[in-house]
């Protein structure tokens, strides 16, 4: 059988891998962008519970692997409390807390990227610690971290394959699945491995460029 041939007969189930793929990723970012924001504002915060609090959260995570850290929340937890979870919840978990801690890291970046002088002006106006850092010092850092976040996203949607192990349906999975139909393993492939490369290539393509409006917009 012809590659042809084989993305004719087979396009239908590979779309529907990729939006799930990429269904998946989405989710996961939206929630690990809010685990993000809230544990990268405890590691500059001033109490030292909550810094240490966000650092074991993000040590843990950044210490396991990820396959590790499936297999203990789709296996582990669910026998331990007795629950029923199915493999996309778990995914979602998952990826949300994995890449949760790699965006603490991203916003607390972010943060320190902005001058002391910003949070200074702003506490003279009378504003808070907490309503500064929302109100003036945020929405600056959220500006330059966008390249890095859009990069995350990348390398979520590139982990979700590691994720079929667990039998989540996703691109990956599916390519094993018709490939136990017909066993043309290095077509398949090839053809899977093309379909992941035209994605991050165009989310690529989107971080290059809005990298390079941002550092143009620093120099003006």
């Amino acid at each position: 059988m012809s590659f042809l041939e084989l993305i004719v007969e087979n396009y239908p189930r590979l779309l529907l891998g990729l939006l799930e793929t990429l269904k998946l990723t989405i989710w996961s970012l939206l929630i690990a962008i809010v685990i993000g924001l809230i544990f990268g504002l405890m590691t500059v915060s001033k109490k030292k519970i909550f810094r240490g609090l966000a650092m074991v959260y993000i040590d843990i995570i950044r210490g396991t692997p990820l396959l590790v850290q499936a297999f203990f929340i789709y296996f582990g937890v669910p026998t331990a409390l007795g629950l029923r979870l199915d493999a996309t919840t778990a995914a979602i978990i998952t990826l949300s807390l994995n890449a949760g801690a790699y965006m603490a890291e991203i916003f607390r970046g972010g943060i320190q990227s902005i001058g002391v002088g910003q949070m200074e002006a702003a506490r003279s106006l009378g504003l808070s610690h907490s309503r500064a850092m929302v109100k003036v010092v945020l929405p600056q850092a959220v500006r330059v971290i966008i390249p890095s976040l859009i990069n995350q996203f990348i390398i979520t949607l590139k982990d979700t394959s590691i994720l079929s192990a667990i039998g989540l349906r996703e691109l990956t999975q599916t390519g094993k699945i018709i490939i136990a139909a017909n066993m043309e393993s290095f077509k398949m492939w090839s053809i899977v491995a093309i379909m992941y490369f035209i994605v991050i290539f165009i989310l690529s393509k989107v971080s290059n460029y809005l990298e390079r409006r941002i550092s143009y917009g620093k120099k003006a």
